[in-house]
């Protein structure tokens, strides 16, 4: 494919698998980011308040910020960015969580470190 025909777009997917050792450190994290955002209608604030004190998980998807991966990398500029996280049972020696297995990287597409 010639450069006139490669779009210059590149959907980059990434998994994290975080061990949670303290819950009440993640929730004041994030209840601390919260504070510091300033023009967050109230009503947004609350709500969020509440999602990221009930759930570790959802203070964890407050925190982590798409942009913060990519931001300072020259050259390219985020335009537009998902993310979620939900509790689930891990187990690193099951075959499931194995990193190594072929996760559709075609010839050409670099892997990331596993």
């Amino acid at each position: 494919m010639s450069t006139e025909e490669t779009s210059r777009f590149v959907r980059l997917r990434v998994e994290l698998v975080l061990e949670v050792q303290d819950e009440d450190e993640v929730t004041k994290a994030a209840l601390r980011r919260l504070a510091q955002e300033s023009g967050l209608p109230e009503g947004e604030r609350a709500h969020a308040e509440g999602a990221v004190t009930e759930d570790a998980a959802e203070a964890l998807a407050y925190l982590v910020d798409p942009f913060d991966l990519v931001g300072e990398v020259p050259g390219v500029e985020l335009q537009q960015a998902s993310w979620s996280s939900e509790r689930i049972d891990y187990d690193p020696d099951s075959p499931e969580w194995d990193l190594d297995e072929d996760d559709g990287v075609s010839d050409g597409e670099e892997g990331g470190i596993g």
